[in-house]
């Protein structure tokens, strides 16, 4: 069973797509991009937090992340975006690919998308 969910208070979708997908026991949370812009510390902090609000819409919370991709404009960001990052998943740490690239939405420093493993109820 596929469904297509649009969380309350989720941020709403720039494009033509679903904040998250739950397929079977598996949640797929789109790519997840700031509100507001500022440096890649304050960035990461909104994109993260985005995406546990979409988990938790989902029944699911960041330590049922079982994969993340990592987008960043800048190599050299790196070392900060990981800072914050550390901070939001501590010890249920992901599997994760980090890449650098650029955006279709100018300025834009970080996206991450996730998949989470929670069995449906």
């Amino acid at each position: 069973m596929i469904e297509r969910i649009h969380p309350p208070g989720a941020p709403a979708p720039r494009g033509p797509y679903s904040p998250a997908v739950r397929a079977g026991d598996f949640i797929f949370v789109s790519g997840q991009v700031p509100p507001e812009p500022g440096d890649v510390a304050h960035e990461t902090r909104q994109v993260l937090t985005n995406l546990a609000r979409i988990l938790e819409g989902c029944g699911a919370t960041l330590a049922d992340v079982v994969k993340c991709s990592v987008f960043l404009a800048d190599g050299r960001d790196f070392a900060a975006m990981n800072e914050v990052y550390a901070e939001f998943f501590g010890e249920s740490r992901p599997a994760r690919s980090t890449v650098v690239t650029a955006f279709a939405i100018p300025g834009i420093k970080v996206e991450i998308d996730a998949i989470a493993y929670k069995p449906a109820k």
